[in-house]
């Protein structure tokens, strides 16, 4: 990873660069970084950023903040336009030091592409620069993880799962495939992931889900798509690794911690 590509991004006044970045659906940006803070966004479809194994889904009312030199890859399951606002870090009064997700609500979005404008005097991008931090509100929510195998049988199972997360088969099913028995199987999971197969599993269906439910598709059919027989099983496995629903994970709003 420390031999990703450094992109800087292109020069202007000010301390803020809008870049746009055309995605077809499937395609993805490789594995690069970036000297300055980069804020990744899209005002229309769904993309996704990956840092490592870690994998954030965003619709537009979710950005992701990545610090100066975090390497990281972009792409879209549906066509979209990776929006990237990059800051100098000399300049730059936010100093998070890690991925963070952003909410975006219509200010922000119309910020943004107020400063993408080329014909904009250099005065009135600096007034609109130094609004754009303080609407950096950043959400508590985390990304859901699906750390990916070493030993070559438990990613093998790993990526029958990823290709189809509706499989319906349990693990003694899949540990006689890789040829282990059920309790190596269990054993190398957990040793591999730090998950058992059943939560590792759960993350890959939740994962998958979050893309379709961001295109907007119904809940019982994305539900059924990712292998849970009902909505209500889907939403009670989502609230429970998450701590909130997949509307308001997606939104933008704060989760709902248990009890309250």
């Amino acid at each position: 990873m420390n031999e990703a590509p450094h992109w800087p991004a292109p020069a202007r006044v000010g301390a803020i660069v809008v870049g746009s970045f055309p995605l077809t659906s499937g395609e993805w940006i490789d594995a690069h970084s970036h000297p300055q803070h980069m804020l990744a966004w899209t005002r229309t479809g769904v993309i996704g950023v990956a840092v490592g194994e870690t994998y954030w889904v965003l619709p537009p009312t979710r950005a992701l903040w990545l610090p100066a030199g975090v390497v990281h890859r972009a792409g879209a399951t549906r066509e979209a336009v990776l929006q990237g606002l990059y800051f100098e870090p000399g300049r730059c009064t936010v100093d998070w030091t890690e991925p963070t997700p952003v909410a975006v609500d219509g200010l922000l979005a119309r910020l943004i592409g107020y400063l993408g404008r080329d014909d904009l005097p250099d005065d009135a991008r600096l007034r609109a620069e130094a609004v754009v931090p303080d609407l950096l509100r950043p959400l508590p929510a985390s990304p859901i993880d699906v750390p990916v195998p070493v030993d070559a049988r438990v990613r093998a199972v790993a990526d029958t799962l990823l290709t189809d997360p509706a499989d319906p088969r349990g693990l003694e099913a899949h540990a006689r495939e890789v040829g282990v028995s059920r309790r190596t199987l269990t054993r190398l999971f957990v040793h591999d992931t730090g998950m058992s197969f059943d939560r590792w599993r759960t993350h890959a269906r939740l994962r998958a889900a979050l893309p379709l439910l961001a295109e907007g598709q119904p809940v019982s059919r994305v539900a059924h798509s990712v292998g849970y027989a009902t909505a209500s099983a889907f939403l009670a496995a989502f609230r429970r690794t998450v701590g909130t629903s997949p509307s308001r994970y997606l939104n933008g709003a704060v989760p709902v911690l248990p009890g309250e």
